[in-house]
């Protein structure tokens, strides 16, 4: 759902689904989601292309393949090559948040944190909800911190509005 979110939100705010070049800052009309894979060694970044365009469940198969692929060392170079963000999940390691370093040519990376049990005010009572915390990291030549702030906004809209993606 997350990469979903953020294609969706790449869509949704064009100006941010950008990388910069050495000629010139590119817009690209896909969007185009690399996801942090660790690796024995280190870190690569499968992407998935069209992510805007792919139900959540084409999305999650395509996902499993390439990082399993990616673990194998399996993974043919237009399979991680390209993209203009990223996503890098701890959560599933109990980290609440942090702050994730882009990996050119990517402009952008999200850094994905835990989802939580939090108290709340719903309704002016107290309650309790999961809160999942994330992280926008920009390259400011291509995404300053206002057009980051319009991204995030968009992908908070997607993820707490979940069937909005399944359309």
């Amino acid at each position: 759902m997350v990469i979903k979110a953020l294609a969706l939100a790449l869509i949704a705010v064009p100006a941010a689904n950008a990388t910069w070049t050495s000629e010139a800052m590119l817009l690209h009309r896909n969007a185009d989601v690399g996801v942090a894979v660790s690796i024995p060694g280190g870190l690569i970044t499968p992407v998935v292309r069209r992510a805007d365009e792919k139900p959540l469940s084409v999305i999650a198969n395509e996902m499993k393949d390439l990082a399993g692929r990616a673990r194998e060392r399996k993974l043919m170079p237009e399979e991680y090559q390209g993209g203009s963000t990223a996503v890098s999940n701890l959560g599933m390691f109990g980290i609440k948040d942090f702050a994730a370093v882009i990996n050119p040519p990517h402009s952008t990376i999200l850094a994905v944190g835990a989802g939580i049990a939090r108290p709340v005010v719903k309704d002016g009572a107290l309650a309790t909800a999961t809160i999942m915390t994330v992280t926008l990291s920009t390259d400011h030549r291509a995404v300053d911190g206002a057009l980051g702030a319009e991204l995030l906004a968009a992908f908070k809209n997607y993820i707490e509005n979940p069937m909005a993606m399944l359309v």
